[in-house]
């Protein structure tokens, strides 16, 4: 009967604490696939895509474009304020020359992060109270980066 008692009460926090950690797994995992969904949008978004009709943008994504086409991508059981994604379009070194004054453009680079700060509703885990980059709010950072060269 002690046995069942406190297997009863020790189970309790383990399996609370299990869920606390699956649901900040399922944070990251939409914050890696959400990363590389927008990336892979950007990319075929580019600056030319409004040459064949494929597309309804007239210069290619802009930055908030891609930005907030990752933030839409937000699943149930996630804050909305707690999103954060950041595009960008890196300088690079013996890419085309239209990089210079198209950052879109056709064999350029795209890179966009999605950051989401995580706090646990558990007590278990303590709560970071501190705001770190690339999140814009308290909680545990979690960021995921990806890049990619337009293709179109």
């Amino acid at each position: 009967m002690e046995t069942a008692f406190v297997f009863s009460i020790l189970l309790l926090p383990v399996l609370l604490g299990i869920m606390g950690f699956g649901h900040a797994l399922y944070a990251y995992h939409f914050v890696s696939h959400a990363s590389k969904t927008a990336a892979r949008w950007a990319a075929v978004n580019g600056a030319t895509c409004s040459n064949d009709g494929s597309c309804t943008y007239t210069t290619g994504a802009a930055k908030s474009d891609i930005e907030t086409y990752a933030t839409n991508l937000l699943p149930p059981g996630m804050e909305t304020g707690s999103v954060r994604a950041i595009a960008d379009f890196p300088p690079q070194t013996g890419g085309p020359t239209a990089c210079a004054t198209t950052a879109n453009s056709k064999g350029c680079t795209v890179s966009v992060t999605v950051a989401y700060a995580y706090n646990f509703i558990l007590p278990y885990v303590p709560v970071n109270a501190t705001t770190t980059a690339p999140c814009n709010k308290p909680g545990w950072c979690l960021s995921s980066t990806s890049e990619m060269v337009i293709i179109h």
